[in-house]
């Protein structure tokens, strides 16, 4: 496994199962390794949901977001190019990079998954980043019981922050007041923190970083951030 990986491997260590575990106890050692993630996922669910109302979002369309979406990054790449004004196609252009690298995790982590196309379907929804570093064995092979045990406790954190966020907004209050506004941009920074681990994926991304200033003062809002993930998947791809 690749060293990016290790603080989320030592933050959950206590949850890693013996080796030659069953299914049943990597499932177990899977769930308490996820519940190390519970509260910071619940405060990123609890400001999209603040983040949302606040847009105008109602209380169903949040909620619904986050139990079939469940994709921080998608989300608030969504919340964010429209509650600048930007269109509809931009927020949803936005999301689709924001999520791109879902499709080569996806890939990997197929041969651990079981059953038909929709079983296996439903299975890959547990792929979110940090329930797939703690799958990772090291070897090229993920293990599915933890990847799955691990996303359980996080999912259920995301959708009940999300009701908290949607549901308690007034009391909350403004999330810039509050510095839930920044929850966002630091999920974002630990994501990227976590992939520039050469000099290139460093230079890809001052390159797309310095594209999406250019651009903010007279770009249509949503437009530099999905200029900026363009450019860095690009960069990303020919860097490697």
């Amino acid at each position: 496994m690749s060293d990016r990986s290790d603080p989320i491997r030592r933050a959950a260590s206590g949850g890693q199962p013996r080796p030659g575990a069953d299914a049943r106890e990597r499932f177990r050692a899977g769930m308490r390794a996820g519940m190390a993630f519970v509260i910071p996922t619940l405060a990123i669910g609890i400001s999209f949901g603040v983040l949302a109302r606040s847009l105008g979002w109602g209380v169903a369309a949040p909620i619904a977001a986050s139990a079939f979406v469940y994709s921080a990054s998608a989300q608030f790449a969504v919340a964010s190019v429209l509650g600048a004004g930007g269109s509809g196609v931009a927020a949803i252009v936005a999301a689709v990079l924001a999520n791109a690298r879902f499709l080569p995790m996806g890939l990997a982590i197929a041969p651990a998954l079981r059953g038909g196309r929709l079983r296996r379907a439903l299975e890959g929804q547990a792929s979110v980043d940090t329930s797939w570093a703690l799958a990772n064995r090291g070897d090229g092979r993920f293990d599915r019981e933890g990847l799955i045990g691990a996303t359980i406790p996080q999912y259920v954190a995301w959708l009940v922050g999300t009701v908290i966020g949607v549901v308690g907004s007034e009391a909350i209050g403004d999330p810039e007041a509050l510095g839930l506004d920044a929850l966002f941009p630091a999920f974002f920074l630990a994501l990227l923190v976590s992939e520039v681990d050469t000099p290139r994926a460093r230079v890809v991304v001052v390159l797309a970083a310095a594209l999406a200033l250019a651009l903010l003062p007279w770009a249509p809002p949503g437009v530099p951030v999905v200029a900026a993930c363009v450019t860095a998947l690009l960069g990303l791809r020919v860097a490697r």
